[in-house]
């Protein structure tokens, strides 16, 4: 049996806490993580509570002193951290009042380990934000990078993982830019509900000691106080939030390790990604194995779960906090931890990736890729689209007879379907005129992806 007396909370029991419910019930294991938060969330606090004429000058000096050596200790990996003493915040106050006696002891004036959590989690939360977002704009640079030098690469564009229409590299790469700008936004976004004060809403109703919370929003940088001490102390909606914006940029990676994984395969052979990210095989010699897309895509799964985990945690919990919510860091440490890596990770691979020009160019001239150019082509020539889609489905059905592209078939052969194709229609058949015709915002022409590009420039500059 563990010895009540000891603990911070000990006063009112009798029995001694059960050694395994001890350890069950401690998460100093996982939540020391937040000693850095803890640390300056204390420091606020103790300022408030000096400036509202709560605790003493020099009592605000002995505990900013202490929690100073404390920091210092942790940073060193010097600290001594204790189950017993359950969690990061009894750990340091507890170490506080060791070292500073009575003044340690008046630090919890006017406050609760709940919202003091709450407050803890938003501070780490919101520092995770920002390196996530600017490990983001490293790897949007990169896309960015490539995609410049490839705005007259030509690839085919695929639906169904079939042939489609040509695009140039630079476009497909810009496609990417963009589903990453919006998980750039959404997390700016979330950034604003995380960057809320629960600090003062104390258990779960609030303090009768004259504190400023707006002082402390103040000293912690936070935008403005939460507005309901019982919500305070009980929302999690910002991790789930999070890990929810989390979980589509992970998808947003997944699918683009899909893609490297199938353009670095012999059957593509797109790309060439550099063997610095890529492993060989233990019985096989030739291999080369595309490993931290591969990776990528599998972690994707671990930050779903990590989203469902949070929910699961809050759906059935009564207002105010419940020990439930212990049970919210896990799964938010590692979605920033597991996101931050795949981020880190395609930051440095996407500019390494050597496109094989010829090899895109040949397979967009496989599966009749201009065929819709042909199409339109009639259109122009005032044939209505369905009836020119027909014509062209039948000229498809030629070539694949004759075993030859549209581009490669006669004249004579294609005015057999329609006498409204003339000689011009071989400079539309190319893929250069496909790709060239395709000229408006948003479009293909390579013209129109380097407007793209200095537009997402100037977007990420600033």
């Amino acid at each position: 049996m563990a010895d009540n007396s000891k603990k911070l909370w000990g006063g009112r029991y009798t029995e001694a806490t059960d050694a395994f419910v001890e350890a069950f019930t401690a998460s100093v294991e996982f939540d020391r993580i937040l000693a850095t938060y803890d640390i300056a969330g204390s420091l606020a606090h103790a300022t408030m509570l000096e400036k509202s004429a709560i605790i003493s000058s020099e009592e605000l000096e002995q505990i900013k002193s202490g929690l100073a050596e404390i920091s210092s200790e942790i940073d060193s990996g010097n600290f001594t951290w204790s189950i017993a003493l359950e969690d990061v915040h009894m750990n340091i106050e507890r170490a506080l009042t060791e070292r500073i006696g009575e003044a340690g002891k008046k630090l919890h004036t006017g406050r609760s380990r709940n919202d003091q959590i709450a407050t803890d989690i938003r501070l780490y939360l919101r520092d995770q934000i920002d390196s996530i977002s600017a490990t983001i704009r490293k790897l949007q640079t990169g896309i960015l990078d490539l995609a410049a030098d490839h705005t007259e690469t030509i690839m085919p564009g695929l639906t169904h993982l079939q042939v489609a229409q040509p695009v140039v590299f630079g476009h497909h790469l810009m496609a990417w830019f963009e589903m990453i700008d919006r998980d750039c936004q959404r997390l700016a976004d979330c950034r604003k509900r995380v960057n809320i004060l629960p600090l003062g809403a104390a258990a779960l109703a609030g303090t009768s000691f004259p504190i400023n919370r707006q002082l402390t929003a103040e000293l912690l940088g936070f935008d403005g106080i939460a507005d309901n001490s019982l919500d305070a102390v009980s929302d999690r909606d910002f991790a789930i939030e999070f890990a929810a914006a989390a979980s589509l940029l992970m998808m947003h990676l997944s699918r683009w390790s899909e893609e490297l994984v199938l353009w670095s395969s012999p059957q593509f052979d797109y790309i060439d990604l550099p063997d610095r990210f890529c492993t060989g095989s233990s019985i096989m010699p030739q291999k080369k194995n595309p490993d931290v897309p591969e990776l990528v895509r599998g972690k994707t799964g671990r930050v779903f779960g990590s989203l469902t985990a949070l929910l699961t945690v809050m759906k059935g919990q009564p207002l105010a906090y419940n020990k439930d919510n212990q049970e919210d860091k896990e799964p938010l440490f590692d979605t920033v931890d597991t996101l931050l890596s795949c981020l880190t990770a395609f930051a440095d691979m996407i500019p390494a990736i050597v496109p094989k020009k010829d090899n895109m160019r040949n397979a967009a001239l496989r599966g009749y890729a201009t065929a819709t150019d042909l199409a339109d082509y009639l259109v122009m020539k005032g044939l209505p689209f369905r009836d020119a889609h027909e014509v062209v489905g039948k000229l498809v059905a030629d070539g694949i007879v004759a075993g030859k592209d549209l581009s490669e078939l006669t004249l004579e052969a294609m005015q057999s379907q329609s006498k409204l194709i003339e000689s011009d229609i071989f400079t539309v058949l190319t893929l250069e005129g496909s790709v060239n015709a395709r000229n408006h915002p948003g479009g293909t022409a390579p013209g129109q992806v380097r407007l793209a590009i200095q537009k997402a420039r100037k977007s990420i500059n600033g």
